[in-house]
């Protein structure tokens, strides 16, 4: 399954590395894919006693006909089913234990497949809810099953299309003609194939599937397999035979959906959607058809189905890599030039990449147990993105692997609740808790590293070997590591010591290293500590083996990026082989392809510094952002000083790719957030001097033919620079924002959220009345909600007072009245205190006029107090929220006010530490002339006394 964190979360940073406003909940927390993500829980062991969740050996299926009768076009959620296993029985036994669930009426029955004409025998049901076993036994006492035996077994029952989007479930969509329609659909991973039919339902349990669908003959199905067309008939879909595959890569779809069809290298390939999206399709079809031949020419191996299907299914979040019909949420299946962003584009082939790789990784070689979940979501993670780099080589796509998936496992596993890539679990709950960056981002990452350490040649050969030795069985993490040694033998290439001992160190233990290096700019050598890099504490002293690389400035060469050194399993290691020049740079790890952070000493701190503001292209762009990225963490864990950071920024002026910008933005928004109420801002002005130099360049219009990446910049750079006040970001903003608005012309659709928040910050009431009237009169949920939240970014208090009493009119739905106030608050102190304002003098009405049962004021007041960075806002929240209290105290929940001074303290704990380095070094910097040897304290008061004495004599 795929996972869509690198399109929401960019470099997102956790509350305990960062120490940033608490973050809000974002589609990565809630959508860790359609297995449902939980919390991390304890490993535990394989134990098989009496009480274990898993199946027992002593069955084993071999083929199942599966035959279902639906009426999903009525909209009817009933749905009839038989299933046929054929079995082997392993051991003796008095019992045959399937899963089920929330499915009923169960009729069963067995018959030998080792005699002729043997006689059926009826089966006694048992139910055990809580491990989900159906229990069958024979109806004539002290009837047992011989070993060695085969049977074959058969189940009636009935059940209820959910509507959770798990199962077997409906969903439905609303037609061109405004009619509702209904369609059926399947998300069985991880352990749901169990709702649509008993069976084995564990991923090493495979078996071959062939299914049958009876429907309206209005309606069509498509499954894993093409139709059997002589065993099908108007109203009953047939399909053929799958080879050996895990019962949670079943899949059907039964819908009227329309398709759009292609086919490269023989392999037939169709997507479907709703019919009104269907010319929307070409996007996701041809890459579909460009990944698909991508990755198996990467991986040597033909896609093994006779076709592959492609499925937008309306409602569903993220996708599924099903055995030849990958599912996903149709907005992944539809694309148009006209009204689509490039970050959509770039997101349906990354999410086709995902699913595309699955097709290898644990459809055609699947996993022994969910602890292995990360051998096939690592790969696909990995792939959606080396699949996307050789169709689309233009695309610089591991920029964008840095910036998400990268970052995401380094911010995640600093965390001391991380757990291992190889981590055992057993209930449907702690199977689901396995979906998290320790089964997807992480193991992508170390991958990566070794794809790089040990050369794509021998990492491609490996894979293939992998793929090949154990295609249609299921494997562990040994099996990989095994094939990946042969290809290390077969190719020569010397490791210090086995695959196993090198890769189980990073898969068995959880976190990363730290990299300590400390030159000695007289010999020319250096030394490399290592250590586990933690958030908040470093004592523990967990090692791994660790390939390292380097560039320096004298060799800049980024091409080889196979690890030169190691650090085996130990502590520390002298580097005496080489000989940098004392004035040199050096920085690790090249092209930031291998698992870890570096910290320098502060001399080649000065030395990088130095190099990129004089050359920074002699520094590979990749390493120039987790350069950025490294400082900022360190800077927040107390192992880094702010100037040092603040150096390195300052050469952002020069910089024109997206990669940097991205994890330079995190850090300066955050920094922002905070620093938003001072007045003067020396901050904001640093700020602008790093991004009008590359607005200049750049402009707020695409360009045709520039960079694919050059949108993504230009979205950061329009943001960033706007949100610090840049008056010719805001100028070329508005205009644009007007162009549209009064004379057609059009925005681009990758710029439209910036260009509308950024021409709305201090827009003419003409044009902010302009906005809130298309609010009210568009039926787009899409544009609405889009409107409300630039909106939001006015600073004008007349303005914001007029989007707040929408609010409670009849203009708005709930969720879009409950959401005016947060589009403001949080994108401006102006805004918060206009939020202040309006709810001083309006609590009563807006808690009771949207809806009384639920406490979305309360919701509110919570979130805005992340945003108080200053004594008067503070002040003013507390003072409502005690009058609140004091008149509608219903309307709150008990512990309020104590979580907004919580809140709040956090944030002047931030202030506290970061405040005055911040302000101290940029006032330094932009006012050097008024700012050498005096605190940014008495500068601004030398201004203010200034300016003062200037106005008094203006009156004389």
């Amino acid at each position: 399954m795929w996972h869509i964190s690198w399109i929401l979360m960019v470099l997102a940073v956790s509350s305990l590395e960062s120490l940033l406003i608490p973050p809000r909940p974002t589609l990565l927390e809630s959508s860790q894919l359609e297995a449902g993500a939980q919390e991390s829980t304890s490993p535990r062991l394989d134990d098989n006693s009496e009480e274990n969740y898993r199946l027992p050996n002593n069955t084993a299926p071999e083929a199942y006909r599966i035959e279902l009768w639906t009426d999903v076009h009525n909209g009817d959620r009933e749905f009839y089913g038989t299933v046929q296993i054929d079995i082997e029985v392993l051991e003796e036994s008095s019992e045959i234990k399937l899963h089920y669930r929330q499915t009923e009426g169960f009729e069963a029955s067995i018959v030998s497949r080792d005699e002729v004409n043997s006689t059926e025998i009826p089966l006694n049901v048992t139910l055990d809810p809580q491990r989900e076993f159906l229990v069958l036994t024979a109806t004539e006492t002290n009837t047992s099953f011989a070993a060695n035996t085969k049977w074959t077994l058969t189940v009636n029952y009935n059940g209820t299309l959910r509507s959770d989007m798990a199962g077997f479930h409906r969903t439905s969509y609303t037609d061109d003609n405004g009619t509702e329609r209904y369609l059926a659909a399947t998300q069985f991973e991880s352990t749901n194939a169990r709702h649509a039919f008993p069976g084995y339902d564990e991923p090493a349990r495979r078996a071959n599937f062939t299914i049958t669908i009876h429907h309206d003959p209005s309606y069509s199905a498509i499954s894993n397999m093409p139709v059997n067309e002589s065993a099908s008939s108007l109203g009953v879909t047939a399909f053929q035979t799958t080879p050996k595959m895990s019962t949670y890569l079943v899949a059907f779809v039964v819908s009227d959906f329309g398709y759009t069809a292609g086919q490269l290298n023989d392999l037939q390939q169709r997507v479907f959607t709703q019919n009104g999206k269907v010319g929307q399709q070409e996007w996701a079809m041809w890459s579909g058809l460009v990944v698909e031949s991508s990755l198996a020419g990467y991986f040597g191996i033909p896609f093994p189905l006779p076709k592959l299907d492609q499925a937008g299914i309306p409602g569903k979040g993220g996708a599924m890599e099903n055995w030849g019909l990958a599912t996903y949420g149709e907005q992944y299946m539809v694309w148009s030039k006209e009204n689509s962003t490039i970050d959509l584009k770039t997101s349906i082939a990354n999410i086709i990449g995902h699913e595309y790789a699955h097709m290898w990784f644990g459809d055609l070689v699947s996993i022994q147990w969910w602890t292995y979940l990360w051998l096939k979501e690592g790969f696909a993670t990995l792939f959606s993105y080396e699949s996307n780099d050789i169709a689309f080589p233009e695309w610089d796509t591991y920029q964008i692997y840095h910036v998400s998936d990268y970052n995401s496992a380094l911010l995640n596993d600093a965390s001391t609740s991380a757990v291992p890539m190889t981590h055992y679990v057993q209930t449907p709950n702690e199977i689901s808790g396995r979906y998290n960056t320790f089964s997807y981002a992480k193991p992508s990452a170390v991958l990566y590293m070794f794809k790089n350490a040990w050369t794509d040649r021998v990492f491609r050969a490996g894979l293939n070997k992998y793929l090949t030795k154990n295609q249609y069985t299921s494997c562990d993490e040994w099996d990989l590591f095994a094939a990946l040694q042969e290809s290390a033998d077969e190719h020569g290439l010397s490791l210090p010591t086995s695959v196993d001992n090198i890769f189980s160190s990073w898969s068995q233990k959880a976190g990363y290293p730290l990299l300590t290096v400390t030159r000695n700019y007289a010999t020319g050598t250096f030394t490399v500590k290592q250590q586990r890099y933690l958030a908040v504490d470093d004592s523990n002293q967990i090692t791994w083996y660790v390939p390292i690389n380097f560039a320096t400035a004298s060799n800049p060469d980024y091409r080889n990026t196979s690890a030169s050194h190691y650090l085996l399993n130990t502590t520390e290691v002298e580097i005496s082989d080489v000989a940098i020049a004392s004035e040199d740079w050096i920085i690790f790890n090249l092209k930031s392809a291998f698992y870890y952070r570096t910290l320098y000493d502060l001399e080649n701190y000065d030395r990088i510094i130095d190099g990129l503001n004089n050359n920074h292209h002699k520094i590979h762009v990749r390493n120039r952002a987790q350069l950025l990225s490294d400082a900022y963490i360190f800077v927040t864990t107390g192992r880094l000083s702010h100037s040092v950071l603040l150096r390195l920024l300052t050469y952002l002026k020069y910089e024109d790719q997206y990669a940097p910008w991205s994890n330079a933005n995190t850090v300066l928004t955050a920094y922002d957030r905070y620093l938003r109420g001072e007045d003067p801002n020396s901050f904001r002005q640093f700020v602008r001097n790093l991004v009008e130099p590359v607005l200049d360049r750049i402009g707020v219009h695409e360009i045709p033919g520039e960079h694919y990446l050059r949108n993504y910049l230009r979205n950061i750079i329009v943001s960033l620079a706007c949100q610090v006040k840049s008056e010719v970001c805001l100028l070329q903003a508005s205009n644009k924002l007007s162009e549209f608005l009064f004379n057609g012309t059009a925005i681009e659709p990758s710029l439209r959220t910036q260009v509308y928040c950024s021409g709305l910050r201090s827009p003419t009431d003409t044009v902010y009345d302009r906005v809130l009237s298309d609010l009210v009169a568009s039926t787009d949920a899409t544009d609405r909600s889009l409107f409300i939240s630039s909106l939001g970014c006015s600073t004008i208090s007349g303005q914001l007072d007029k989007f707040f009493k929408l609010s409670t009119t009849n203009s708005l739905s709930y969720s879009e009245s409950t959401s005016l106030l947060n589009s403001a608050f949080t994108k401006s102190n102006e805004g918060l205190r206009e939020s202040l304002s309006y709810l001083e003098e309006n609590w009563y009405i807006y808690a009771t006029g949207l809806n009384e049962t639920n406490k979305h004021l309360d919701a509110d007041l919570r979130e805005m107090a992340n945003y108080v960075v200053g004594e008067a806002e503070e002040k003013r929240l507390l003072a409502l929220v005690e009058e609140i209290k004091l008149k509608g105290p219903q309307y709150l929940e008990d512990d309020l006010a104590a979580v907004i001074e919580s809140r709040i303290q956090l944030n002047y704990d931030w202030l506290s530490v970061n405040r005055d380095p911040i302000m101290n070094w940029t006032a330094d910097y932009i006012y050097p002339e008024t700012s050498s040897g005096t605190s940014f304290k008495s500068s601004l008061a030398i201004m203010f006394v200034s300016a003062l004495f200037a106005l008094l004599a203006s009156f004389v």
